[in-house]
């Protein structure tokens, strides 16, 4: 290295990062966009939006729900990761971002192209079925599924999604001979349910709870390791009749790869500044959730963690992306 150089390299990363803390102080300048990588009506969906509202208020600044879904929560990703690591594209990811290595060759890596920021919360899974469907209780569905082999469908986000795991988990588990059926997104698979067409479901509490108050749909047992205070006379499908079964989804909001950590920390505070909101706290135990805070640097080992675990589930239950 030149006298030159070695003279001139610090003060240009010393001004580089007094340039960074001054975009962090005047961020944000403009709306923030939030890509939610699955469609409306998903648990995704309705988690990104509470927390888009209530950040945005935060913020001053309108922060724009995007929803871009397909494959399982990857399109949504790719478009994401490709923006300017500014701070004006974010991203909500859940289970299925840590699912989806192990089902798709993948054009990202799902943690060094991401910048984590905060987790959000967590919610169990419920096995819910249409009304006209006779039967009451998870004893009462595995006698019927095994009395009716290959007559019942049930209905899923798509591949790799949360409510694909939860359901091939509980497959697995019971031996059921019952028919997986994809959708794209937890709201049509959820509408197809309520309709009739197929009659099981393993959705998350965030999305089911209100189709489970207003009777469109039967609520048979919660897959969390206890009973949820929103519907406190169910009971876990642990209990109910397949012991060990446990399902929880989860929620974070990212950046893409090279956010600088002034806008980092920023985010991250702004965020559990959210949380400790009682709006957003009702509205999660409303859903059948519960806000569940980790900063950045646990956040991101949370992450890794969650690859390694699911992906044995994987291939446990032989999951393809098809």
């Amino acid at each position: 290295m030149t006298a030159y150089a070695s003279r001139i390299l610090p003060l240009a990363a010393a001004f580089m990062a007094i340039t960074t803390v001054a975009a962090a102080q005047d961020y944000p300048s403009r709306a923030i966009r939030m890509i939610i990588p699955f469609p409306p009506g998903g648990s995704n969906d309705v988690v990104g939006r509470m927390v888009a509202t209530k950040l945005g208020e935060k913020l001053g600044k309108q922060v724009v729900v995007d929803n871009r879904g397909g494959a399982g929560g990857v399109i949504g990703t790719e478009t994401a990761i490709a923006a300017q690591p500014d701070g004006y594209t974010l991203l909500v990811i859940s289970l299925a971002h840590a699912v989806n290595p192990w089902l798709y060759k993948l054009k990202y890596d799902p943690l060094k192209s991401i910048t984590p920021i905060a987790l959000i919360g967590a919610g169990p899974n419920v096995l819910a079925v249409t009304p006209g469907l006779p039967v009451k209780s998870v004893k009462e569905l595995l006698d019927y599924a095994r009395t009716n082999p290959g007559k019942l469908n049930m209905a899923h986000a798509g591949i790799g999604s949360f409510q694909h795991l939860g359901s091939s988990l509980f497959l697995v588990m019971t031996k059921l001979d019952i028919v997986q059926v994809p959708f794209k997104g937890g709201g049509p698979a959820m509408i197809d349910v309520i309709a009739g067409h197929s009659q099981v479901t393993m959705g998350s509490l965030v999305q089911t709870t209100g189709h489970i108050k207003s009777g469109k749909l039967r609520a048979l047992g919660v897959g969390g390791t206890k009973r949820v205070s929103i519907l406190p006379d169910l009971p876990t499908i642990s209990e109910a009749g397949v012991p060990g079964y446990e399902a929880t989804n989860w929620w974070g909001v990212v950046g893409p790869a090279g956010l600088p950590k002034a806008i980092v920390d920023k985010l991250q505070a702004d965020v559990a500044a959210v949380q400790d909101t009682p709006q957003l706290k009702t509205a999660f135990d409303r859903e059948g959730a519960e806000v569940v805070k980790m900063g950045a640097g646990d956040f991101a080992k949370f992450i890794g963690n969650e690859i390694e675990k699911w992906g044995k589930v994987v291939k446990e239950a032989k999951i393809t992306a098809k």
